[in-house]
């Protein structure tokens, strides 16, 4: 994990008003651009009247404001305690539409909300899920969402209104590239983050003198205003057509969930200049957020929001600005925006040439995040083989429409979308490589010095049972044992716990799981803080030095409730 010199603020610093404004801007142009067209995509074909469509757009601005901001802090176990956009989310659009087909929006709201709970028991079973949710898989959705999404802002591009000069687009967005690529690349200080928005602007003048820039639907739009009604209740009486699409609303529900993770892993790794190990608590409470967001969502008769976390990843890195103060600055301007159809129908006129350059320099971004979380604990052949498989079948479908033709209905939709069958494919392919591989040994005892005796055994036959020698069986006596007091020390003063620990040997490395409920304390940090030290260590660094010698890696999972250390040591025959 490399430091990131150039983060100007961290999520815990204070971020002057007119900074966090500026960042906010830039999200909220983002969500607001995306916003209606989603809704509208979402709703295509809905028979109940521009009423409904309003009211969705409305409460969806609302709801995805007040879930970004919620996402900036922590409460409980909901927030992941970053900046994290929220927004409607396109990978519901094939089942919002069937839903709406064959129930009306009664109907699309109880799917919601039910998938919405979905959510809710992924973020309790992340650390069970820990096996199958790994850095490959995670990085490997962002990879996707990248790669799917830069042709679709390409075709931005040639967009172009009636009348205007067919090189219009590419005018502008040569222009809106080259300043915020220039400003991105020599500007320094405050200038660097205000320059997507300087590029965004630059695009809009150029759009402008060449007549594409329309100004007909702001002059239009009121000041302030409210959508009269247009609720479409709730279906409390599910019939079978709910039960039908239940399943595909749950798999859409665990995409979601899986792009959260990845993007909440990355999002961790850059908003810190300096190492830090990834707190899965904050990754949980990002999951419980965007399921609170869905069931909001499911409630007030719309499209699901979630987390657009290539958008996030990407202004972080090109900003320098994860402050939280940032979220709330964006949560409230979307809300605001809910409000005020002029100033909200002033930035949906911005041409789609510009928006769409903006959309591709920010997933260009995310798809290089992708590419380091997949490498961030090295990569062996067999997880190139899922990678290179996983993005293979994704790009493939998202190109060609080869389900729809073979499936058909809304199965056939959802299988040919590049993102859903890339995420099953390196879920389905990580699961098997899991359940093929070697049975782990396990043991159960209380977290105490006591337990030294029977973990010293239990790792002299996992050794054995890997055919190590001696020398390398002791070693992995010697890495248990400094585990042990490494954990002890950080739970001194507290009260007696329970400890699992697991074993598996894997070509030449044995692989074990120390499972336990720890304090704030992570391992994982305070060995990469030594790393850095070069003077004579405290008595109390001496078990973690003595760990990071012995072992080739060591990696430590805080979730709600449980702590996993994960340490792999090498040996030989």
């Amino acid at each position: 994990m490399a430091s990131r010199e150039n983060i100007v603020y961290e999520p815990d610093e204070p971020c002057p008003p007119l900074v966090s404004l500026a960042v906010g801007l830039q999200g909220a142009m983002f969500i607001l651009v995306q916003t209606p067209l989603l809704v509208s995509v979402s709703l295509l074909g809905d028979t109940h009247g521009e009423r409904y469509l309003s009211w969705a757009i409305f409460t969806a601005l609302i709801i995805n404001g007040g879930v970004t901001a919620a996402q900036s802090g922590v409460i409980g176990r909901f927030g992941s305690g970053h900046l994290f956009f929220t927004g409607t989310t396109p990978v519901y659009i094939a089942v919002c539409r069937t839903a709406l087909t064959y129930g009306g929006p009664s109907l699309l709201s109880a799917l919601v909300i039910v998938s919405s709970l979905f959510q809710f028991l992924l973020a309790s079973w992340l650390p069970l899920l820990r096996r199958i949710v790994t850095p490959t898989v995670s990085g490997t959705v962002l990879i996707l969402v990248g790669a799917i999404t830069i042709p679709i802002a390409f075709e931005s591009v040639a967009d172009v209104p009636e009348g205007a000069p067919a090189a219009g687009g590419v005018a502008a967005a040569g222009a809106t590239l080259a300043v915020t690529a220039a400003l991105g690349l020599r500007a320094t200080g405050r200038l660097r983050l205000w320059s997507p928005l300087v590029g965004i602007a630059a695009g809009c003048v150029v759009a402008g003198g060449l007549g594409m820039y329309d100004l007909q639907g702001v002059i239009d739009a009121p000041w302030i205003g409210v959508p009269p009604g247009g609720w479409p209740g709730i279906e409390l009486t599910p019939g079978a057509e709910f039960w039908a699409l239940l399943p595909m609303f749950l798999v859409v529900s665990l995409i979601s969930a899986l792009k959260t993770i990845g993007g909440g892993i990355a999002l961790q790794q850059v908003s810190w200049r300096g190492e830090r190990a990834t707190d899965f608590r904050r990754v949980q409470g990002a999951i419980n957020a965007n399921g609170a967001g869905s069931l909001l969502s499911g409630i007030a008769g719309t499209p699901p929001a979630g987390a657009y976390e290539g958008a996030t990843v990407s202004i972080v890195s090109f900003t320098g600005v994860a402050a939280r103060n940032a979220g709330y600055a964006m949560g409230a301007i979307l809300i605001a925006l809910a409000f005020l159809p002029k100033v909200a129908a002033f930035l949906l006129a911005v041409p789609n040439p510009v928006i769409g350059t903006f959309l591709m320099m920010i997933m260009g971004l995310i798809l290089v995040e992708g590419m380091r979380t997949v490498f961030q604990d090295g990569i062996d052949y067999r997880k190139a083989l899922v990678v290179s498989v996983s993005l293979s079948v994704g790009i493939g479908l998202e190109s060609q429409d080869l389900f729809s033709e073979l499936v058909g209905g809304v199965w056939g939709t959802l299988l040919g979308n590049g993102l859903a069958s890339g995420t099953l494919a390196a879920i389905l392919m990580t699961s098997f490589l899991e359940l093929s591989s070697a049975r782990r040994l396990r043991l159960e005892t209380e977290l105490a010095m006591s337990a030294l005796p029977r973990i010293d055994e239990f790792l002299r036959r996992a050794a054995a049972r890997a055919g190590w020698d001696e020398a390398s069986a002791d070693r992995l006596r010697f890495v248990g044992e400094e585990v042990l007091s490494s954990l002890l020390q950080e739970l001194e003063g507290d009260g007696p716990r329970r400890l699992a620990v697991l074993a598996r040997p894997s070509a030449g490395v044995l692989e074990m799981e120390f499972l336990a409920a720890l304090t704030d304390e992570n391992l994982e940090d305070r060995l990469a803080y030594m790393n850095r030290q070069s003077e004579v260590p405290e008595e109390t660094e001496i078990s973690f030095r003595l760990l990071r010698h012995y072992a080739s890696s060591v990696r430590h999972r805080k979730y709600h409730g449980l702590d996993i250390v994960t340490v792999r040591v090498e040996g030989s025959r």
